[in-house]
């Protein structure tokens, strides 16, 4: 055979017979998703629409009726082809890569319908009445264009174009190794659509130029190369091992049928030893091919269970958050219910104290003014507690108003001025009373947090001093920048001459339940509460709360910016 004089038919039984593998290999993979076997459907479409289009312009030696008939119905069914080729691939790709789709009504009943009506037609004269010139064998010959006709190339341009858009757009949305998947397959699809449309639809319709017909069998095969490229390098349907074994078998048939014509002794050893070598190492092949695969199942096994145990993970995480909140709630119930009962003790003694029930005895009094104290102590703590609570359940409340943050500052010192007195430290208050300290927040949580800083300074400090300054940051100069630092915010600046601050410990300082290492030595009933307490307050205001020190015995400087 001349294989330039036939290279139609070579291109033909080359994409027929790729069509062929490609859709059996992947409908064998898995018979019942929707995918394979509308891309199975398609193959069987394309190899008939590429079949009947060789015997249109390659017909049979015969009379000249004969001829025009023959040539006339594989016009009509290659052209019926053609409309289920564009249906099954617009299909493929509204359903790809889903393994069930329920499809829509006006998919079922109008579009199919449609389709089903169009490529019906295309047997009738309704499409194509005759046969206007036939051509030599080979050539293209021109037929008599009907209504039908019409209806073809509108259907056939709604089914290409809408595919298209269906296919670009899972494309964008796609994902990591699945987009690669859709790019190559998009890129296939692109090239085959333009020449089919260039090669079977603008060129005769619009051109009458019908010598480029015959090239369909190639114009199908940039799609075809690009999706089995995607399946069997990007793993697209996992098919990796059949298609291993129908190549191999396939390369058996061959050199087998080839010793099995062959006449010549020479010939008959030659392809005999070719088949040995070939079944030798098609073995190994297919074994190395489902070594490879069964070491990816394994993975793809181990990736399920770890997905599974990080889903029970995440079970637990959730019971966890579950839990911590009924810890909170409880603590929160808890602490109200002591609340009022310390309350009651609190003021009774309180009122012992002050003589409300008559004159107490200095030996009492020494008693009476420790329980006053302690209960003090304990007020703070389930204070504490409870704004604890109320931070992790969000019910916090805040009540904004306008007010002078000088006044707060200078109310919680005057009030904590005893308690540093009586450790005999030195206490100094610097405010600028010309300065205006407007702020809008609320004071009462603001107050707690200057009480908690500076009740924190007075508890670490065994002698020394404690230092509040309150500024304005318009005093303040950026020296790089030789401006002010902004009169938006107001700086209140806490230091003391106590323990100290390890470096360690400064990075979770405001986290709750941490204090200081030699924190315990100077203060047993700490927490470690109170600056968690002050800079969730802090924050709430979007402001900022740090804390400033040279090491242990160096004392520190507590900083808050609002």
């Amino acid at each position: 055979m001349d294989i330039l004089k036939n290279i139609d038919l070579l291109a033909v039984g080359l994409t027929v017979a790729m069509i062929a593998i490609l859709g059996v290999v992947v409908f064998l993979n898995d018979r019942k998703s929707i995918t394979n076997k509308t891309f199975l459907l398609f193959s069987v479409s394309a190899i008939f629409y590429g079949v009947f289009n060789y015997f249109s312009y390659n017909y049979i030696n015969a009379n000249q009726e004969t001829r025009e008939l023959f040539v006339l119905w594989f016009i009509r069914l290659a052209v019926f082809s053609a409309t289920w080729y564009s249906y099954f691939l617009f299909q493929f790709f509204y359903v790809f890569p889903d393994k069930k789709v329920v499809f829509t009504k006006v998919h079922k009943f109008i579009l199919l319908p449609v389709v089903a009506l169009v490529s019906l037609s295309a047997l009738t004269p309704f499409t194509f009445s005759g046969i206007e010139k036939l051509a030599d064998p080979g050539q293209v010959s021109k037929t008599v264009y009907e209504l039908g006709f019409a209806f073809f190339v509108g259907s056939t341009f709604f089914l290409v174009f809408e595919s298209l858009f269906i296919l670009i757009r899972k494309t964008i949305r796609a994902k990591n190794r699945e987009k690669n998947q859709f790019l190559l397959i998009s890129v296939g699809a692109i090239t085959t659509y333009s020449l089919i449309i260039i090669f079977n639809l603008l060129l005769p319709a619009v051109f009458n130029e019908l010598r480029l017909i015959p090239l369909v069998a190639f114009v199908t095969i940039p799609f075809i190369i690009f999706t089995s490229y995607a399946i069997l390098k990007e793993g697209l349907f996992n098919v990796k091992v059949i298609a291993t074994e129908l190549l191999v078998f396939a390369l058996w048939i061959l050199i087998l049928v080839r010793a099995l014509l062959s006449t010549q002794l020479q010939d008959i050893v030659l392809n005999g030893g070719l088949l040995v070598v070939l079944v030798v190492v098609g073995i190994f092949l297919i074994r190395s091919v489902f070594h490879e695969v069964n070491q990816r199942e394994k993975i793809e096994g181990l990736m399920t269970e770890l997905n599974k145990s990080n889903d029970k993970l995440w079970v637990a995480n959730e019971r966890l958050h579950e839990l911590d909140k009924m810890k909170t709630e409880f603590v929160s119930l808890a602490t109200h219910q002591l609340r009022s009962p310390l309350t009651a003790i609190k003021g009774y003694a309180s009122m012992l104290l002050e003589g409300s029930f008559g004159p107490v005895e200095e030996k009492a009094r020494g008693a009476v003014d420790v329980v006053f104290q302690s209960s003090q102590k304990l007020v703070q703590v389930i204070e504490d507690f409870l704004n604890i609570t109320r931070i992790e359940l969000g019910t916090m409340k805040y009540e904004q108003s306008e007010f002078d943050f000088k006044t707060v500052v200078e109310t919680v010192a005057k009030e904590l001025k005893p308690s540093v007195e009586k450790k005999g430290l030195q206490f100094s208050l610097e405010i600028d009373p010309a300065v205006d300290y407007k702020v809008v927040g609320d004071s009462g949580k603001l107050s707690q947090v200057v009480g908690n800083l500076i009740d924190n300074a007075i508890k670490y400090t065994k002698e020394g001093q404690i230092k509040v300054v309150l500024k304005n940051p318009s005093t303040l100069l950026d020296f790089a920048q030789s401006k002010p630092l902004g009169a938006s915010k107001i700086r209140l600046e806490v230091s003391d001459t106590g323990v100290g601050i390890p470096t360690e410990v400064m990075p979770k300082l405001f986290l709750k339940f941490s204090r200081a290492g030699d924190a315990g030595k100077t203060n047993i009933a700490g927490t470690g509460l109170g600056l968690y307490v002050a800079k969730e307050i802090v924050d709430a205001h979007h402001g900022k709360i740090w804390a400033e020190s040279e090491g242990v015995g160096k004392g520190s400087r507590f900083i808050v910016e609002i």
